[in-house]
């Protein structure tokens, strides 16, 4: 039985002007499936059998074609979004049609230009499609270990909980709010570390080097800030982590350890209004 949206070993029945039809095995030559010729290399005879990907065409009629899409139906992939309508969007998978996300797939709105995880699936009239709830086709069950550094990408913002990524596209994992000191949108991609991983696999991440390799970069990042803002910032121990995140995006807790170590390589003073660069 021919599965659409997949690859298929097909016969080729018979050759004609156009391409090559290949044997849907129904029974009824009626509905063999058009290979075109642009498809075809010289050497291809009735009775081969090839492999070939089948999707509908713009007149939404089977056609086999020997490219390799991006992904199959059933799978993930980062597609690229190449025009958006008022019903849904329009990706690029590497075939001829492009593949549609319907307006009521997308869990965020999508952007001419940009590139989104989505899932390909068959919709009720039999045609392929993409969605971007893809949560639920994620694994917690991932071969990481705790500082192992992977690739991801964004498929859900939670203000009040975190950035939920993807990572390499299979395992689900989530930078908790006060871990995310960037402004992440759905579809960036990006490498994080493997902060925790839990009993129950669920993944802690983070966009940070562990705390002690992070340091340096932080205090560097504090004291350039110093010298552009004329050697003083209103940031003590006691600021708020608002306060903080506004002036430096980072937590105050690595605030505090960059601080710390700018105290000890004698580089600053703390005064009650903040913190200062030390003269020479």
């Amino acid at each position: 039985m021919i599965e659409v949206g997949r690859y298929n070993t097909l016969k080729v029945a018979n050759i004609t002007g156009i391409g090559a039809y290949l044997d849907a095995e129904t029974g009824n030559p009626k509905d063999n499936i058009l290979l075109p010729n642009n498809q075809l290399t010289e050497g291809i005879q009735e009775g081969h059998r090839l492999e070939v990907f089948i999707y509908r065409d713009s007149k939404d009629r089977l056609i086999a074609t020997r490219k390799r899409p991006l992904a199959q139906v059933g799978e993930l992939a980062v597609l690229k979004v190449v025009q958006t309508t008022q019903i849904g969007a329009f990706m690029d998978w590497g075939l001829e049609k492009d593949v549609f996300l319907p307006f009521q797939e997308q869990k965020y709105k999508v952007q001419t230009g940009r590139s989104y995880l989505v899932k390909l699936y068959i919709d009720k009239s039999g045609r392929i499609c993409a969605t971007t709830d893809i949560d639920k086709d994620l694994s917690a069950n991932s071969p990481y270990k705790k500082g192992d550094w992977v690739t991801g990408t964004v498929y859900s913002i939670q203000r009040d909980i975190g950035v939920f990524v993807a990572l390499e596209n299979k395992y689900r994992g989530m930078i908790a709010q006060k871990e995310c000191f960037e402004d992440l949108r759905n579809g960036d991609q990006i490498n994080v570390r493997i902060k925790e991983i839990r009993d129950d696999g669920k993944i802690d991440l983070s966009l940070r080097k562990a705390a002690y390799k992070q340091m340096e970069g932080d205090s560097e990042k504090v004291y350039e800030a110093l010298v552009k803002k004329d050697g003083f910032l209103p940031l003590h121990d006691k600021s708020d982590p608002g306060q903080i995140k506004y002036h430096l995006n980072m937590s105050k807790a690595a605030f505090k350890r960059a601080v710390g170590r700018l105290l000890k390589e004698n580089k600053i003073v703390i005064t009650e209004k903040g913190i200062q660069l030390k003269e020479e």
